[in-house]
């Protein structure tokens, strides 16, 4: 809290060092408000220039809250003080600047929050809607569809578990290792399954729209080999590696030791599409397949701004 005092009719006003630091103008006797309004922050100074000459005029309290630059950082002040003349002692009126930085960045941080969760929710409102709609179109009786879908929307959650600012990482959402690992545990615990995932990775961020694909691609990945591959078995085990090249994240899902695989014919189903979907449009890569008779090597490939979005 810094003191001030300003003299009507001349306009001057003294601080006391406090107020002379939060304005970052150097100790003098006295300055006036055009000395000061050059601090205050363009968006504001105007609307500032008219609330402090209207002061005078404001019965009871007043208080005005505003931005000042000094140097390159931006501090918010609020001015208070009594208006009407009241408590004026030969022509000086008296008042107090506060420092409300840290609570305006606080208010300014739960606003960008709040805007934040609700374009996710909307966002997964929309996808629930699309999946469902797809989902009912590639299934043939209901109780097919509820877990097909159920599963799906499952794993999107898991991923949205994950999607929050990492400290330092950038704006990214989520650690790459730690969205894979938490998508793949269902698979990993259930009983003689345990300990056969394994998960190898650089540390990377992950952004929101990039955890939700990649949700839904080691969904059907992993579905997949639950149903017809090496987690089909006991002996199976499954790695996931992923190497940083200099404009591509290459990922190599390999899995081992499951029942003779070979390649699918045709197109493939709703899933296969969902994969190939999912990493050309929203990840710019690819997915490619290699089949030997131990179990299925899927390459996965993927741009590496890409993946931070």
């Amino acid at each position: 809290m810094a003191l001030w005092s300003w003299n009507v009719d001349s306009d001057q006003l003294i601080m006391d060092e406090l107020g002379y630091g939060l304005w970052g103008v150097p100790v003098t006797t006295a300055v006036c408000f055009e000395d000061l309004s050059a601090h205050i922050h363009p968006a504001d100074r105007d609307r500032v220039r008219a609330a402090f000459a209207a002061t005078r005029g404001i019965i009871g309290a007043y208080e005005i809250d505003f931005r000042v630059m000094v140097e390159d950082d931006v501090r918010w002040i609020s001015a208070r003080g009594q208006g009407d003349d009241q408590g004026m002692i030969g022509r000086i009126m008296v008042g107090v600047f506060l420092d409300v930085t840290g609570r305006k960045q606080a208010e300014e941080a739960n606003e960008l929050l709040a805007g934040e969760m609700s374009h996710r929710v909307k966002n997964l409102l929309t996808i629930a809607s699309a999946l469902t709609a797809i989902t009912s179109r590639s299934t043939e009786t209901t109780t097919e569809m509820a877990r097909e879908l159920t599963e799906r929307l499952t794993s999107l959650g898991r991923a949205h578990d994950l999607v929050r600012p990492i400290p330092g990482g950038d704006g990214k959402a989520a650690l790459l290792g730690d969205l894979i690992s938490v998508l793949l545990a269902p698979y990993d615990d259930l009983g003689a399954f345990s300990g056969r995932i394994r998960v190898s990775v650089p540390r990377m961020g992950v952004g929101e729209a990039a955890a939700t694909t990649l949700a839904l691609v080691i969904h059907e990945l992993a579905t997949n080999s639950l149903k017809y591959g090496a987690l089909s078995v006991e002996a199976g085990t499954l790695d996931v590696s992923c190497t940083a090249q200099d404009q591509d994240v290459v990922m190599i899902w390999t899995e081992r030791g499951g029942p003779p695989v070979t390649a699918p014919e045709g197109a493939g189903g709703f899933g296969s599409k969902l994969v190939t979907r999912g990493m050309s449009a929203q990840l710019g890569g690819s997915i490619v397949y290699d089949w030997p008779t131990h179990g299925v090597i899927a390459t996965l490939r993927m741009l590496k701004d890409r993946l931070g979005t």
